[in-house]
């Protein structure tokens, strides 16, 4: 059945003041002016989060699958139509359990994908995550969940300056999965030896990462001047200042950042005692820290409100849009699929009113109710 959303269509080359999306049943079948009285709301693609620990009340990181189910349902209704389960460092044994009980939800749709962030981290840089699971990369951990996943694992971050990282690189990007570079003290030519083994993400750059140095790069400058690597930024005033996010936007560009929410179970959710990983948190006018050191821990954002912040910082929305949807698809290997409003694409958009507030969802050519 054919269906015609109408409004200021944003495409990946521009905005349609008066447009149209053309639907039939799951895909996107036309994209075109469409002349009106008004131009209506913004219509987007739907959102593409590649690092978010849960919402809603709901974790993934416990692999508990009715939970996951609850928080991409949550995320989902502020417009996040594409989303990986991010992890935290755990023992393996919760990867492979955490591996399985996604495995159905990815087949489904619900999820895109497993993301873990960890175990395979800096201990200097660990931010949030439990010291206590940190250690070395190792293949074969890396080979037994991606064999158990049947596709189910799509990236993993890891530091590079661990031993054993760049086989590891090369073992995840040899079977497709992302291999991304974060909570690392590596240097400037440590990290530009994992980006030549295949590492293609930078995990939310600045943060839990080696701070730059005018003798000493470190990290971010070796992730920034790569120009096959998207580095995911998180949009909320409190990971990094607004400076910092059009700094990092102007200099990659908006094909080479994703907005992430690196959201945990208390977004949407009041202040008060959370979990992360094993660890206490506190959430205090909505900024999630750990409850024994203070350190940031993971976040209460939503796609819709980081692309909200970024346009108010001063990033057009054309690309802040680009930010929250095209680039962070095809950094996970799905932007022939979703991320932005082309013919042929799976029919996710997101209706926005002009304060850029969530109106309607629609994924898979349906409405959410």
């Amino acid at each position: 059945m054919t269906q015609r959303v109408t409004g200021k269509v944003v495409t990946p080359t521009g905005v349609i003041r008066q447009g149209c999306v053309e639907l039939d049943g799951e895909r996107i079948t036309a994209v075109a002016e469409y002349p009106a009285k008004r131009d209506g709301h913004w219509i987007v693609p739907g959102f593409v989060d590649m690092h978010t620990h849960g919402g809603g009340g709901h974790t993934f990181t416990t692999g508990d699958a009715a939970a996951a189910r609850e928080a991409a349902a949550f995320h989902l209704r502020h417009g996040t139509t594409t989303l990986l389960a991010s992890l935290v460092s755990s023992p393996f044994e919760l990867m492979r359990t955490a591996t399985a009980a996604f495995a159905p939800l990815v087949r489904e749709g619900v999820l895109a994908g497993v993301h873990f962030e960890g175990p395979y981290l800096s201990a200097a840089r660990c931010g949030a995550q439990n010291p206590e699971f940190l250690r070395d990369p190792s293949t074969d951990e890396l080979g037994r969940l991606i064999a158990d996943g049947d596709g189910t694992v799509r990236m993993v971050t890891l530091a590079p300056e661990r031993p054993g990282a760049l086989d590891a690189i090369k073992l995840l990007t040899s079977h497709g999965v992302v291999a991304a570079v974060g909570h690392t003290d590596a240097t400037w030519e440590q990290t530009r030896a994992a980006v030549s083994a295949g590492a293609s993400v930078g995990t939310h750059l600045f943060n839990g990462m080696r701070p730059l140095h005018h003798r000493e790069p470190g990290p971010v400058v070796a992730l920034l001047e790569a120009p096959n690597v998207v580095c995911e930024l998180v949009a909320d005033g409190v990971h990094l200042h607004d400076g910092m996010l059009t700094f990092v936007t102007a200099v990659a560009g908006p094909e080479r950042v994703a907005l992430v929410t690196d959201a945990m179970a208390a977004a949407g959710m009041p202040d008060g005692d959370y979990e992360l990983g094993g660890q206490p948190v506190a959430v205090a006018d909505g900024v999630a820290r750990l409850a024994g050191n203070g350190a940031i821990a993971g976040s209460t954002l939503t796609m819709d409100a980081a692309l909200r912040h970024a346009v108010t910082a001063g990033v057009p929305i054309t690309d802040a849009v680009r930010m929250v949807a095209t680039t962070p698809a095809r950094a996970i290997g799905l932007g022939d699929r979703v991320g932005a409003l082309q013919s042929g694409r799976r029919a996710d958009l997101v209706v926005l009113d002009d304060e850029l507030t969530v109106v309607r969802v629609m994924r898979a050519g349906s409405w959410l109710d």
